[in-house]
């Protein structure tokens, strides 16, 4: 789960990080309000879920209230990469001159322990900074039965050439930031750029992702969601207890268990196609969970033609053949579908789906080699 700009930078300020002290308008009468409060020079920033902001226009600097308000009312309604901007953050504008750094934590699953970045190209993404300046570049990974010592913070001052006299203060953010990052359950926490001003340092934009897997500890931040922003499928997914993931394909993926749901897709792939989804309906899911998984599924309009690889184990094949027929039946499904079902009660499954007189049924095939090709060559027709 990501928090928008706004909400990152609240979690930092609750650790002690030094933020703006910016707030979020809705309307562009509120983006007024808030820069004639904050009286002097604002930042409008659009708050959506992805990057690019700046490029599309979404951040703007207003001098004046009314500057503030135009500007609101150009931000808010933009599409942004597939984003629709609901909401403004109004920041106070720097003054005078600041330099700029990147700092973060994340994850490296192959070093399995989190790791500090820092550069002190700031304000760019830190993947390009890495592409095109790795010296630049500085990590310090972070044993999580020791946690993050000072030392290593010494260690990234000295190789961003950070002044001393700011290396209390960048110590006291990077220990925040970490127990931001940690007690969050995060897989990023990330501050860029952190201003290095006259006055010191400050940490202008923020970002966090969260750990999906872990929000039933935190329902303070699973209440931060943003429904809005994120794709339907998405929110209807977490409403059935299913786990999807949106891709670019037209192949529409309805599986169980992650290993068979991930060699699914590879196998579309192999014969020329593209899945549309990942999507795992786990196991031992009955009718219903089936019926809701194939509805995530066609609500894609790129959706051409749908594979359902289904392998009884905990999950019986006549029940995902019961949520089939059930789900074709109850949402008018126009797009043709190929099934396999083997394994347990297989017989049965098939019988159930060939009775049902789907009108839309290509096939029940034996193997999933079969079923992905099948699939392929419908998407293809169907194109």
């Amino acid at each position: 789960m990501n928090l928008h700009e706004y909400q990152s930078k609240f979690r930092f300020g609750d650790y002690g990080i030094p933020i703006p002290k910016g707030k979020v308008a809705r309307t562009p009468q509120e983006a007024y309000d808030i820069a004639r409060a904050l009286s002097g020079p604002v930042v409008v920033k659009a708050q959506v879920l992805t990057g690019g902001r700046g490029k599309a226009g979404g951040v703007k600097l207003a001098r004046t209230p009314d500057e503030a308000r135009e500007h609101a009312a150009q931000i808010l309604g933009m599409d942004i990469r597939g984003h629709t901007v609901g909401k403004v953050l109004i920041d106070p504008a720097l003054s005078g001159e600041w330099s700029e750094i990147y700092l973060g934590v994340t994850n490296d699953r192959q070093a399995r322990r989190p790791v500090l970045i820092c550069s002190s190209e700031g304000g760019v993404e830190i993947e390009e900074v890495a592409r095109q300046t790795p010296d630049r570049v500085f990590r310090e990974y972070v044993d999580p039965n020791l946690g993050l010592c000072d030392y290593q913070i010494r260690n990234l001052a000295i190789g961003i050439e950070l002044p001393r006299a700011h290396w209390r203060q960048f110590s006291e953010i990077a220990h925040a930031l970490y127990r931001c990052y940690y007690e969050s359950d995060a897989t990023l926490a990330e501050i860029n750029p952190l201003a290095l001003t006259e006055g010191g340092l400050i940490a202008i934009d923020g970002k966090m992702s969260l750990d999906d897997n872990a929000l039933y500890r935190h329902p303070d931040l699973e209440a931060l969601r943003d429904t809005e922003a994120e794709p339907r499928a998405e929110t209807m997914a977490r409403a059935a207890g299913l786990s999807y993931v949106k891709l670019d394909g037209e192949i529409g993926c309805l599986v169980n268990g992650a290993g068979l749901a991930m060699a699914t897709m590879d196998m579309t792939k192999l014969f020329g196609g593209a899945p549309a989804n990942f999507l795992d309906i786990g196991g031992g899911a009955q009718a219903d969970r089936v019926s809701a998984a194939l509805r995530i599924i066609l609500d894609d309009p790129n959706v051409k033609v749908v594979l359902c690889n289904i392998f009884g184990g905990i999950t019986r094949a006549d029940e995902v053949a019961k949520g089939i027929v059930q789900a074709v039946r109850e949402v008018g499904m126009e797009a043709p579908m190929v099934v396999r079902l083997v394994g347990t009660n297989e017989e049965e499954g098939q019988r159930l789906v060939e009775a049902a007189g789907l009108p839309n049924l290509i096939c029940c095939v034996p193997t999933l080699a079969e079923a992905a090709e099948v699939a392929v060559q419908a998407a293809r027709e169907g194109a």
